[in-house]
C-alpha cells in the first residue's frame, strides 16, 4: 500500500470520515482509519465515558458501532469514492470474531487494509487482553492472515512490558505492518463527589501527555522489527509528526488533537512539506528512523 504522504487519522477520532468533509479535502492526507468496527452491533458502555485531562483525555466509549454488516451496506457504498486510502480498524471478543469480520471486509475492493485492534482498553472483554500476550497477539494475527488478502496492519497496546517482543511475534505471523500506540489505562476522579469521571471507572488515555512514551516506543519497535511502523500518540502539529517519522514511523496517525482542530491532519501535511524544502531533503522517506544520536 503507498501513501501519497505520511499522515493519516486513527481510528476512534475520525468518525468515518464523512463528518470531516465540511472541514477538509480527504483526498490531501495519505488515508482515514475509520471508527472500530466489530462483527456484531454494540452499544458501547454506559455515559459518562469521556474526560479530559490535562494535557490529554480520557475514553471508554466501548468501540459503539452497527457492525461490520451495517458498515457494508451503508458506510461503504459512501466513503469508497473518497479519493484515500480508508483502512477499517478491526475489533473482536474472540479469534472467532476477528477472522469473521476480516473476510467480509475482504471482499471490498476499495479497502486495502484492515487495522486489527487488539490493544482497546476500554471494553470489558477481548480488545486488550489480545495484545496484552504474545501468544494471544500471534494468535489472532495468524488466523486473520489465513483469510486477509489486502494490507494487514496490526495495532499495539503500550500497556505491557516489552512491546517489541508483541511487535516481534505479530511481524512473524504475516503482519504487514504495526500501528503504536494505542491509549494508555489511565482513571480520573471527582474530587467533590468522590466518584470516578468515567462509567468504567478506567479508560483509555490519549492526547500530548503520552507523546514521549509513544514516541520511545515507537523507537524501540523500529529497531525490533523489519515491517513498517505507523506512529502515533499525542502528534498535535508537524513537528511531532517529523519527531515520530525520524524514531522509525514510516506514517502516523493524528488521533485526539482532531478534536480540538478538525483540519489538523492537513496543516500537518503542510508543515511536512515545508521542512523537507527548508532542509532540502528529496522524500520524506529519508527521514525514516534518521534521528542522530549525541
Amino acid at each position: 500500500m503507498t501513501l501519497r504522504n505520511p499522515v493519516m487519522t486513527a481510528s476512534g477520532t475520525f468518525g468515518y470520515g464523512t463528518e470531516y468533509t465540511d472541514f477538509m479535502e480527504l483526498g490531501r492526507i495519505g488515508g482515514v482509519f475509520v471508527k472500530g468496527t466489530t462483527l456484531e452491533p454494540r452499544q458501547g458502555n454506559d455515559y459518562p465515558r469521556m474526560a479530559e485531562t490535562p494535557s490529554g483525555m480520557l475514553n471508554a466509549v466501548g468501540l459503539q458501532n452497527k457492525g461490520v454488516d451495517y458498515f457494508v451496506e451503508q458506510i461503504y457504498p459512501v466513503i469508497k469514492e473518497y479519493d484515500t486510502h480508508m483502512i477499517v480498524n478491526v475489533s473482536g471478543s474472540t479469534v472467532e470474531d476477528y477472522v469473521a469480520c476480516s473476510e467480509r471486509l475482504a471482499a471490498l475492493e476499495k479497502i486495502p487494509a484492515i487495522e486489527l485492534n487488539i490493544s482497546c482498553p476500554n471494553v470489558k472483554e477481548g480488545g486488550m487482553a489480545f495484545g496484552t500476550s504474545c501468544v494471544s497477539a500471534a494468535q489472532v494475527t495468524k488466523a486473520v492472515r489465513k483469510v486477509y488478502p489486502g494490507t494487514l496492519i496490526v495495532k499495539l497496546s503500550p500497556n505491557v512490558t516489552d512491546i517489541a517482543e508483541i511487535a516481534r511475534y505479530v511481524e512473524a505471523e504475516g503482519a504487514d505492518a504495526v500501528s503504536l500506540v494505542n491509549t494508555f489505562l489511565g482513571m480520573a476522579i471527582d474530587a467533590e463527589s468522590r466518584r470516578p469521571k468515567l462509567s468504567t471507572i478506567t479508560g483509555g488515555l490519549s492526547g500530548p501527555c503520552i507523546k514521549p512514551i509513544a514516541l520511545r516506543m515507537v523507537w524501540q519497535v523500529y529497531h525490533a522489527v523489519s515491517i513498517p511502523v505507523i506512529g502515533m500518540g499525542g502528534i498535535c502539529s508537524w513537528q511531532d509528526a517529523i519527531e515520530f517519522i525520524l524514531a522509525g514511523a514510516t506514517a502516523i496517525q493524528v488521533g485526539t488533537c482532531n478534536f480540538v482542530d478538525p483540519s489538523v491532519s492537513v496543516k500537518i501535511v503542510e508543515g511536512i512539506d515545508s521542512y523537507l524544502q527548508r532542509h532540502q531533503i528529496d522524500s520524506v522517506n529519508d527521514l525514516v528512523g534518521a534521528m542522530e544520536t549525541l
